[in-house]
């Protein structure tokens, strides 16, 4: 088995794995079942339309071993994109490799040779203190905001 890491954006034959990623990241982080037919349309609409956002891969060993979509904000204070970073899944046999850091500086190395954007943020649930050590590690700060949300439905 290859043990080497590739990094790329996402295909169109790759959103297989991202639904089934997506189904699984929500069982374990909320304990909720989405509907697929519902995620299917929703990830397929983001590979229709790249103003949506982009999805990225971590292939190892032959196999898709995680994935991550960023999303777009216009920031007026400095005038370009933010990346935000959304729907990230490594599968539980490769956690603990450096997948989900290698997927990062993948994005980063791309947001620092574009000057129209000017940062990466994301988002964390405050339950789950493992992403949050990893983010921390990789130089992400989470002290200046706290995110609020109301979901229809």
């Amino acid at each position: 088995m290859n043990d080497e890491t590739t990094y790329r954006e996402a295909r169109r034959g790759d959103a297989a794995a991202i639904i089934d990623f997506q189904l699984a990241m929500a069982r374990e982080t909320e304990d909720i079942e989405l509907d697929r037919e519902v995620l299917t349309r929703g990830v397929e609409a983001v590979f229709a339309d790249a103003t949506r956002g982009r999805y990225f891969i971590a292939e190892r060993g032959g196999r898709i071993a995680g994935s991550l979509m960023i999303t777009y904000e216009w920031s007026d204070w400095r005038n370009g994109l933010v990346w935000w970073i959304q729907s990230v899944y490594v599968i539980p046999e490769m956690r603990g490799m450096g997948i989900y850091a290698g997927l990062y500086r993948h994005i980063q190395s791309m947001v620092k040779d574009d000057a129209s954007i000017r940062g990466i943020r994301l988002y964390v649930d405050r339950r789950n203190t493992r992403a949050q050590e990893v983010y921390t590690r990789l130089g992400m700060n989470g002290e200046h905001y706290s995110v609020f949300e109301w979901m229809k439905g």
